[in-house]
């Protein structure tokens, strides 16, 4: 009896809040930090291959991190894990705002990317473990939570630098906003990592289901990575558009993602997540298609919304199963799907540009819609068993 209790407190009000707000304090941090890039570029007087590899850091700090986090959730649990990453991301982002030093700033972004990987990986088990004690889907409206904090945190830091607030002074306010939010709902994240007890290896192999799952994410996230990419440079030299009005595609793609992630908990608990990954997947690569084929401007953004609308829930689908699935703990399988997701966002960039120079942008996007095309066809995958 005490056990059905616990496990229904992990799946509370208070909990689904606190995940929640974790969610969206991802969303806003990392979104925030888009528009402090030209102004740290002129700070440490940069040119456009040192700023390059300064950016690796980012990337470098997330790789690192994301495999070891399962074993650091398995130690101290979700809560501990994601309030430190989170302390980690507020003090860094700030410190970006005004350090001049290359080397010292390459250290800096090393640690703001190791605190999103390190938070990314605990706020998805935590989403898992507090999904399965409420006995129903939740996952996608978490995500969508972040996706609403990369809109707020864009906005938001764009608007202050543009009424000429100083970066410091902007990330600061922001920083604090989210530190107090956060603050008010920490003690209500998962204190525990449940099927891990503790005793998980610093590193484990993925295997099994884990390593298709894995596979199906960096396909979502090489998708995403496309459209935040080349949605611009594919608007102005294929379908015209003013450089000016070129961030409508992505503008149309992350909307619809939004919606789609607002309103998928609904969808997947009306279709099931077989449904939704057979027919999300399909509707991306629709998408994809559309705006290759179809050669007018308004066509190609409804492809894009095809996407976003599409891909929204294949994520976390994808999570959902990885909580459910029995080949590895959950936070050491998390580790692994998340961090071969985030190499869809490393590598995709470049990939894209290859088959580009070599084919044609539309064929790199006719490209994507195929592999969107391989998620539908591995929707069976989402009956791994509970």
């Amino acid at each position: 009896m005490e056990a059905t209790v616990a496990t229904r407190t992990r799946g509370g009000a208070a909990e689904r809040f606190a995940t929640r707000v974790a969610f969206f304090v991802i969303g806003v941090t990392l979104s925030s930090w888009a528009p402090l890039v030209p102004f740290a570029k002129a700070r440490l007087g940069a040119d456009d291959a040192t700023l390059g590899l300064l950016l690796l850091c980012l990337g470098a700090g997330a790789v690192i991190t994301m495999p070891l986090s399962g074993a650091m959730i398995a130690r101290f649990g979700c809560r501990a894990v994601v309030t430190t990453a989170a302390i980690l991301l507020f003090v860094t982002l700030p410190l970006l705002a005004f350090v001049s030093s290359v080397p010292v700033f390459a250290i800096v972004l090393l640690l703001f990317g190791a605190g999103s990987g390190a938070i990314d990986v605990a706020a998805n088990v935590n989403a898992m473990m507090v999904e399965r004690a409420s006995g129903r889907a939740l996952m996608s409206g978490f995500h969508g939570l972040f996706s609403v904090g990369g809109i707020v945190g864009a906005a938001g830091m764009s608007a202050l630098l543009a009424l000429g607030v100083a970066p410091l002074a902007a990330v600061s306010g922001i920083m604090v906003a989210l530190a107090s939010l956060f603050a008010a709902s920490a003690r209500f994240l998962i204190p525990s990592a449940a099927q891990d007890g503790g005793k998980a290896p610093a590193f484990a192999v993925p295997h099994g289901i884990v390593i298709v799952l894995g596979g199906l994410a960096c396909i979502a996230f090489l998708a995403e990575g496309a459209i935040l990419d080349w949605s611009a440079l594919f608007l102005t030299t294929q379908r015209g558009f003013d450089p000016a009005h070129a961030g409508l595609g992505y503008a149309a793609f992350a909307a619809a993602m939004t919606l789609g992630r607002l309103t998928g908990d609904r969808i997947v608990a009306a279709l099931g997540g077989v449904r939704v990954l057979a027919l999300g997947g399909l509707m991306a690569a629709a998408g994809f298609l559309v705006a290759m084929l179809v050669p007018f401007g308004i066509a190609t953004l409804a492809g894009f919304v095809l996407v976003g609308l599409g891909s929204s829930n294949i994520v976390p689908v994808i999570y959902n199963v990885t909580g459910r699935q029995t080949a590895m703990a959950t936070s050491h399988a998390t580790a692994a799907v998340t961090t071969l997701g985030y190499a869809g966002i490393l590598v995709g960039p470049a990939m894209i540009g290859f088959v580009a120079n070599a084919t044609g942008l539309a064929a790199a996007f006719g490209l994507l819609g195929v592999l969107l095309l391989v998620v539908s066809a591995s929707a069976r995958i989402a009956r791994a068993p509970t």
